[in-house]
């Protein structure tokens, strides 16, 4: 194999590997809202009251349980809420009614959640708590990036004819792998004594291959470690007979951290990037 440009290589990696489901996990928002979707009903009934504080008690006092969909009225994900100010601090209790039906009304009115309902600037709290979902759920893109590259690769690993928990397995650790296959692998576990986990594993008739991803959109620190992890990895790796460290990685934060990525890059075969999986790299190493 020709010897590749690293400039080149780095030159392909992409800003962004968001798939459509990414941005909004709108099962989880229907979820959520179905969830409280009767209590919020029984306070639509509040929206353009004109004696809200009347009619919000005397709703607390027939159905207390509508007090559970308060906290996300507010855009918090907690069934206590603290508050303060010169009339003292309260810790209200939104799954258990434990200060007085009064007090609750004072957090209605303080928050200013008796004006967004009475004044009707929302139609229904149900629409709006959707909203509300949505908005809350876009916290969680950080977790749901953390595995796009991996599903992206393992997506590729599947395209080349593997099959998973026969001749590919994911988030294996050295111990199954040298059981399984009886491979010596004492040489990237520090004689035994770190028990690293692949991301995936495939075997082939002729070896196993230990593979790693990661996408980096942004820089940081963490680039740094894990070029030179990884090239420690790569060339303890190297004499271990029936036994390949893959790296399949890109984003474009590797531009702060390039000079430790081309380190790697100089020392490791199989370090690819998205690019390389869609020019058939799995299907071309992996026989």
């Amino acid at each position: 194999m020709d010897r590749r440009n690293f400039k080149e290589w780095l030159s392909e990696f992409r800003d962004s590997i968001a798939d459509y489901g990414y941005y909004v996990d709108f099962e989880k928002v229907y979820r959520n809202v179905d969830d409280i979707r009767i209590e919020l009903n029984i306070l639509n009934s509040l929206i353009g009251s004109n004696d809200i504080e009347n009619d919000f008690r005397n709703i607390l006092k027939k159905y207390p349980e509508v007090l559970k969909c308060i906290p996300i009225l507010l855009a918090v994900r907690s069934d206590e809420i603290e508050a303060m100010d010169e009339d003292g601090a309260f810790v209200y209790d939104f799954e258990h009614e434990t200060l007085s039906v009064e007090q609750y009304i004072v957090f209605m009115r303080k928050t200013g959640l008796f004006e967004l309902i009475s004044r009707h600037l929302v139609s229904n709290l149900v629409d709006y708590v959707t909203g509300v979902e949505t908005g809350l759920d876009s916290n969680g893109r950080k977790n749901r990036g953390g595995h796009l590259m991996e599903n992206l690769v393992e997506s590729f690993i599947q395209k080349a004819g593997f099959i998973r928990d026969e001749s590919y397995f994911k988030e294996m650790c050295i111990r199954q792998i040298s059981e399984r296959w009886g491979l010596d692998l004492s040489a990237i576990s520090n004689q035994g004594k770190m028990e690293k986990r692949f991301d995936f594993v495939v075997r082939t008739s002729s070896m196993v291959y230990g593979i790693e991803t990661n996408f980096y959109g942004s820089g940081g620190s963490k680039l740094n470690e894990t070029a030179r992890s990884y090239k420690t990895l790569a060339l303890e790796s190297k004499d271990i007979d029936g036994f390949t460290f893959v790296w399949f990685t890109d984003g474009k934060g590797w531009a702060s951290a390039k000079h430790n990525l081309e380190e790697t890059f100089d020392v490791m075969d199989e370090v690819y990037n998205i690019r390389d999986l869609e020019n058939g790299i799995i299907e071309k190493i992996m026989k």
